[in-house]
């Protein structure tokens, strides 16, 4: 995964506007992974990293919008099988630190997003 972190201008750092407090982040973080080990019960796995492609399948259906949106980057990017299965994972980890039962076309999106980074958008 890469993301791309622009530097931050000065005014923007001395501004009145207060950002999202660590504890806040991570109590969503814990809680998304509360849902993981929930998820995955009894098994050995205890994040979505480390599904597999029966879970993948599983834990990770996407509906017609997001099966477009991974089509359209297969013939942008030329990512294989294996780069989907991950951007599958991330993407339900973003709808996990939403609280969001289902994947949605969003988090297909963001998940994409990141991987693309490293490549070029021809």
């Amino acid at each position: 995964m890469h993301i791309e972190v622009p530097s931050v201008k000065y005014r923007a750092l001395s501004g009145k506007e207060v950002g999202e407090f660590s504890s806040t982040i991570k109590s969503r973080v814990n809680a998304a992974r509360d849902l993981q080990k929930k998820r995955f019960g009894q098994n050995d796995i205890i994040c979505n990293a480390r599904m597999t492609e029966k879970q993948i399948k599983t834990f990770c259906s996407i509906d017609e919008d997001s099966h477009k949106l991974i089509e359209m980057t297969i013939e942008k990017l030329g990512l294989s099988a294996r780069a989907i299965n991950r951007i599958l994972k991330v993407s339900r980890t973003i709808a996990d630190l939403e609280n969001k039962e289902n994947v949605e076309s969003a988090h297909v999106a963001e998940a994409i997003q990141y991987r693309s980074l490293d490549r070029s958008l021809i």
